[in-house]
């Protein structure tokens, strides 16, 4: 007759310990937590190794998952293609990124190309990845909030990976007029602070600050120099090149 061993809790704990995963409290051998069963077991003499022995059993217990189990509990996923869906998802979180700007990202994390190359893929059917839907964006945005030119936002868009067919179809949008108005209001909003420098410092501060928004010499020059000319400065002279 087979005799049924009756496993205290405290001998279990949280679960198998090293060596016994998936076996039962009924089918584990006493020997497997450094446990004997029998009267007064974990409680004093009658125990073979006592409270100390059940302390032990329950830190076994708790610390036997391996650096792969851990990982799980911690969410953690092992698949490099759940790896990188998850990456391109936190990234995607209220800011609309580049395919580059996300391969880049998963490149940076170690994440297989093969992997990568399929969920970028899959993103972009989907739509969540939008190159050209990123540009058109970008170019309303910096040119009506931080004044930028076309050749300023041709430069920030390549560093970001769009692919240049797509950067002319965005920049396309602003013609040359609307470009022009643009640098008049900006020149307008920084006209009064070069009061009272003299001309040609007034023009160099003026036109440089079109410059580095990515207006062109020409353009950049005579706005200064109409909006100068408003003011009763004498401009003659200031077509040459600053």
């Amino acid at each position: 007759m087979t005799r049924r061993t009756e496993w205290p809790d405290s001998a279990v704990g949280a679960g198998p310990g090293p060596g016994v995963a998936g076996r039962t409290a009924d089918s584990a051998p006493e020997s497997a937590y450094g446990l004997e069963a029998g009267p007064g077991h974990g409680t004093g003499s009658g125990g073979r190794f006592g409270k100390g022995a059940d302390r032990r059993a329950r830190s076994r217990s708790r610390n036997s998952g391996s650096p792969s189990s851990s990982r799980a509990e911690k969410g953690e996923p092992r698949d490099p293609v759940e790896q990188a869906r998850n990456i391109c998802l936190r990234l995607l979180t209220g800011t609309p990124r580049t395919r580059k700007q996300l391969a880049d990202a998963l490149r940076k994390r170690e994440i297989p190309d093969e992997a990568a190359e399929e969920v970028l893929s899959r993103f972009e059917d989907v739509g969540l990845i939008d190159d050209a839907a990123f540009a058109d964006a970008w170019v309303e945005s910096r040119h009506h909030g931080r004044g930028l030119a076309r050749r300023a936002l041709v430069r920030e868009l390549r560093t970001k990976g769009v692919d240049s067919a797509v950067i002319d179809e965005a920049v396309g949008q602003l013609d040359s007029e609307q470009e022009e108005e643009t640098a008049r209001e900006l020149v307008a909003r920084k006209l009064r602070s070069t009061r009272g420098l003299d001309r040609d410092k007034r023009l160099r501060r003026l036109a440089g600050m079109l410059a580095r928004k990515g207006y062109g010499e020409g353009m950049a020059l005579r706005v200064v120099r109409q909006a100068l000319e408003a003011e009763g400065e004498d401009t003659e002279g200031l077509d040459e090149p600053f």
